[in-house]
């Protein structure tokens, strides 16, 4: 018999064996239809895209900004508690789609990557470890490029090391000599705690033996205030010993150098003036030029120390100003001046004395010898 004829003979008995398998599909038919039409019926009371592009962030913004519209203690004018529930029911739909749809994709990922590894392990072994380390893919170049990049990597990792512990190597040698300026520090301090308690005793011995008792001035006040009276007498103290044991500020110090240095350059350019003659020749000008640049050049050094000095001076009245070229020379020069003519009056009175000494020794002559011509008549 033929299957035709079998198929007719037995068409009941099929159509009874085959109905829970209809019956289980057109179930399975018509919930997936009901899933999608929940689903659509979720997006759009959430009022998302009915595409299923939203993101859960955005499925929490949805639902946020819908509890804020129908959520019964919202306090809104359109709060209602059953739409607020179907909405609810709605977001967590969404979510339980997205996460199923995450869980595929993250399924066919890994498959994905299964499928890379195996093509990887079923490559042609020469392409691996015929060079290069076995390292890299792809042709001869590019895998020559990539082998080249990581021995880069490797020797800028091995770069980076050396230094981590070199600065390691440093650190622990500069706290072995932080550790043994401690360890003198607190030597020093001991000795000098010593010395303060042996003078503090020698000084209760003198005053039990009574050594300080005769002593002038015992019982006055001191007078060392009288001065100022309004100055705090603490602070007058302090700076009387720290000016006693030869401290000066810096800005003190510093001043104190600008002006013997300016000084310094006054007298030696003055001296260069007075060595050329008035009025100077060719060469004499050319060199008192070149002196001038040196001048200039030394005069813009110290116009440093100049601003240094008034960043750091406390009093607004104290700082100073920059000197000038122009000034300095025309100083000079008008110094110069002076000297020369105080040099002329000088031989001017020099000459004037010889020829009143000569004139004198000539009426002193001329008196003697009429005095002896009077005496042999």
């Amino acid at each position: 018999m033929n299957c035709w004829v079998l198929l007719r003979l037995h068409s009941g008995d099929l159509r009874i064996s085959l109905l829970p398998l209809y019956c289980s599909l057109s179930l399975r038919a018509l919930s997936s239809r009901a899933i999608v039409h929940s689903l659509r019926e979720s997006y759009r009371l959430l009022q998302l895209p009915e595409d299923g592009a939203s993101g859960p962030a955005e499925v929490k913004e949805a639902y946020l900004r819908m509890a804020k519209l129908y959520h019964p203690d919202s306090g809104a004018p359109t709060a209602d508690a059953a739409l607020f529930s179907q909405i609810e029911e709605a977001y967590r739909a969404v979510l339980t789609h997205l996460g199923r749809q995450k869980s595929v994709s993250q399924y066919n990922q890994s498959l994905e990557e299964e499928e890379e590894d195996k093509v990887k392990g079923n490559a042609p072994q020469h392409r691996h470890y015929l060079s290069f380390e076995g390292v890299g893919s792809g042709t001869p170049s590019q895998r020559e490029r990539q082998y080249r990049q990581i021995r880069v990597d490797r020797a800028t990792d091995q770069v980076l090391e050396y230094r981590r512990k070199e600065m390691e190597k440093a650190a622990t040698e500069e706290g072995a000599m932080v550790t043994r300026d401690a360890r003198l520090r607190s030597k020093k301090i001991k000795i000098t705690q010593a010395i303060e308690r042996l003078v503090e005793d020698l000084i209760q011995e003198s005053m039990a033996r009574g050594d300080f008792q005769n002593l002038s001035g015992t019982g006055k006040p001191l007078n060392k205030f009288d001065h100022n009276p309004y100055m705090d007498p603490m602070t007058h103290n302090l700076n009387r010993i720290l000016i006693d044991n030869g401290y000066q500020p810096e800005w003190i110090v510093v001043q104190k150098e600008i002006r013997e240095t300016i000084a310094k350059m006054r007298e030696k350019l003055q001296k260069v003036r007075a060595r050329l003659g008035e009025p100077m020749r060719h060469p004499e000008t050319l060199q008192w030029k070149e002196h001038c640049t040196v001048f200039a050049d030394e005069l813009g050094k110290l116009n440093k120390k100049v601003d240094n000095f008034n960043l750091i001076v406390p009093l607004m009245s104290r700082q100073m100003v920059h000197y000038s070229l122009k000034r300095e020379l025309e100083k000079i020069l008008k110094t110069d001046q002076l000297l020369r003519q105080e040099k002329e009056r000088e031989k001017e009175m020099k000459q004037d004395e010889q020829m009143e000494t000569a004139r004198t020794s000539q009426h002193t002559r001329q008196g003697l010898i009429t005095w002896m011509q009077n005496l042999l008549k």
